[in-house]
């Protein structure tokens, strides 16, 4: 999935979410249109060039193409790996105003058989930490440490490949400082509890935030500040066994992502144990969105910017990529 410079698209978006982006750009929130959104996505050409793997919804795999193909297989056809979200969203975490836990363990074992039937091979689990005034607490941090633990365990034993997830929001007021302490307490524990669960780290993918300054900061890091900052933190959390980092762009522009992607590359390639890559999903997908507008006449178009983007991120993961904005 991640070799040849290659990434991750997140395509996994809930139906909730894929309304919104719908209807923020005056597109009926229908079912139609999510799926005429995702064949556009798919049907893409070149799109494989630099995505090894797509992740997909529950509605997202029991759709098809046009031509009835079903959507899992059609990647596959096109050399693109498809996986699945196999978690529930986010829940109040009890007696911790403010921080929430993610659902989805329940009937785990039986899911997964299903969708592996359907052609996925493999999935990813989103755990979500604030940061905030006393935020986050230790029970937080560890609540959602122990239930990526058990969702990878059950991907293992089924011969799926876990993306683990545990996502610092960037929202909020914090240093960039801040963001890295919470994000290496994080995944201490998280890698603290894969060990105990008896998760391979090889046959895992971690899906980390890049450490950042919190957006309603004053102070806003610089792309090198986050790239070392990025990097001294996973240097000093992640296991050099684990099989893979790819990010998450939470909330970063597209332009943002890839520099700071390409920074961390440029900069510190040599001293990686194991591939880093993107795994992104408005900062590849957001001006594709954008020029589609859910009419088909928009449909090349708005393909021809979605590898554009995706492609950006796979020099930059050479450390090559000019920023063309400079």
């Amino acid at each position: 999935m991640l070799a040849d410079n290659k990434g991750l698209l997140a395509m996994d978006e809930s139906t909730p979410t894929a309304n919104k982006r719908l209807e923020a750009r005056h597109i009926p929130p229908t079912e139609a249109a999510r799926l005429a959104w995702r064949r556009l996505i798919v049907t893409a050409p070149g799109l494989s060039e630099g995505i090894g793997g797509a992740i997909l919804y529950d509605e997202t795999i029991r759709q098809t193409l046009a031509d009835g193909s079903p959507i899992a297989k059609a990647l596959a056809d096109y050399g693109i790996i498809p996986g699945i979200k196999v978690d529930a969203s986010t829940v109040p975490l009890p007696n911790h105003s403010g921080e929430v836990m993610t659902e989805g363990p329940d009937g785990l074992r039986k899911r997964l058989q299903e969708y592996k039937s359907m052609g996925a091979r493999f999935t990813k689990w989103r755990a979500v930490i604030n940061i905030g005034s006393g935020l986050p607490s230790r029970a937080a941090i560890d609540t959602n440490a122990q239930t990526l633990a058990l969702y990878a365990a059950f991907c293992q034993e089924a011969d799926l490949v876990p993306i683990v997830e545990p996502e610092v929001l960037m929202d909020g007021d914090h240093s960039l400082q801040r963001c890295a302490e919470v994000t290496t307490e994080v995944l201490h524990s998280v890698f603290d509890r894969l060990y105990r669960m008896g998760v391979d780290y090889g046959g895992m993918i971690l899906k980390p935030n890049m450490v950042l300054s919190g957006k309603a900061s004053a102070v806003q890091a610089g792309i090198d500040e986050v790239a070392e900052a990025t990097v001294t933190c996973l240097l000093r959390t992640v296991p050099a066994s684990v099989g893979g980092v790819a990010f998450l762009s939470g909330g970063q522009t597209p332009d943002q992502a890839t520099l700071h992607l390409n920074a961390m590359h440029r900069d510190y390639g040599k001293l990686l144990p194991w591939p880093l890559t993107f795994s992104f999903s408005r900062a590849v997908q957001q001006p594709a969105m954008d020029a589609w507008a859910g009419k088909e006449a928009n449909t090349a178009e708005a393909q021809r910017l979605l590898t554009t983007y995706t492609n950006r991120n796979r020099v930059a993961r050479q450390g090559a990529y000019q920023d063309e904005t400079a």
